[in-house]
């Protein structure tokens, strides 16, 4: 009888692990059609170029070594309770793993934006000199390309072999506009077809809005500034819990398994994330000022 059980429970087990292992291989599949290649052509639109396979293999690397990390941290197999706390926070941590790219993603594209708009008002000063020695407009745009730096020299290239290959002028530059996704590069837009249809003064538009832009600029170091402090204890407050927690996993395990497996601790971190979360949230609406 005993032996008996025991092939039943060993061929649930296998089949619960055959199933298992389809489900993933089906999500792997699922994830390298959607998510890797969208993830590869935004990468693409900040010029770097890194195929979907690898962000599929990197990702789920990360997130398998992730789970299994979180797995043993956090609960156990000696007992139904913390096989199931140990695959609940370690599906968790996957699943944001998994997501990763989305993130760099989001930090990368904020990096580059903020490098654009900083090159920008230069750029304007460099294209109303171009202007004013004689030079056409496409001609300043290719004088930014050759001697600019990226990322707007590497935009306004792919702006200008758009138009070699026959994109009209305007759909050219609203394609920019769109790609950079820049209120000073819109405002710039507005202005140069304004001007190419009305015949306006090019230098002095481009000199007005360059000095625009510094101005905005300038007051956005200054918030920033200013704001600072309360960022920077908002980072700290949301970070403590799970730093101390992570700690204390780290120094006394078996401390922290009882509360990681019983029914209270589990509800207690999920209020303690969403508080924090929810600070996050207010904070950020506190010390974020549209100019």
């Amino acid at each position: 009888m005993i032996l008996f059980l025991s092939s039943l429970f060993a061929l649930t087990f296998i089949g619960l692990g055959v199933v298992l292992m389809r489900a993933l291989s089906d999500a792997m599949v699922a994830y390298e059609e959607t998510y890797s290649e969208s993830a590869s052509r935004q990468f693409e639109d900040l010029f770097l170029f890194i195929p979907p396979r690898r962000i599929k293999e990197i990702s789920w690397v990360g997130a398998l070594s992730f789970f299994m990390i979180t797995f043993f941290m956090t609960g156990s197999l000696s007992s139904t309770r913390g096989v199931t706390t140990g695959l609940v926070f370690g599906v968790l941590i996957a699943a944001l793993v998994l997501r990763a790219p989305t993130f760099l993603l989001m930090i990368l594209k904020a990096r580059r934006l903020h490098r654009f708009n900083m090159q920008l008002g230069d750029t304007l000063v460099s294209m109303s000199n171009a202007l004013r020695a004689g030079f056409s407009l496409p001609q300043t745009f290719e004088t930014i390309v050759r001697d600019g730096e990226s990322p707007i020299a590497q935009e306004f290239d792919v702006f200008l072999q758009q138009t070699r290959l026959g994109v009209s002028f305007s759909d050219a530059l609203l394609d920019l506009q769109s790609r950079v996704d820049s209120e000073d590069m819109r405002l710039v837009s507005v202005a140069i077809e304004t001007a190419r249809k009305t015949g306006g003064n090019l230098t002095e538009i481009f000199d007005r809005i360059a000095a625009t832009i510094r101005e905005r600029l300038r007051i956005e170091q200054r918030i920033k500034t200013l704001t600072a402090q309360g960022r920077l204890q908002g980072i700290i407050v949301g970070l403590m819990p799970v730093i101390i927690g992570v700690a204390l996993m780290i120094v006394d395990p078996e401390m922290m398994r009882p509360f990681l497996q019983s029914r209270v601790g589990v509800v207690t971190i999920a209020i303690v994330a969403i508080l924090i979360s929810c600070g996050g949230v207010f904070i950020s609406k506190i010390v974020k000022i549209d100019i």
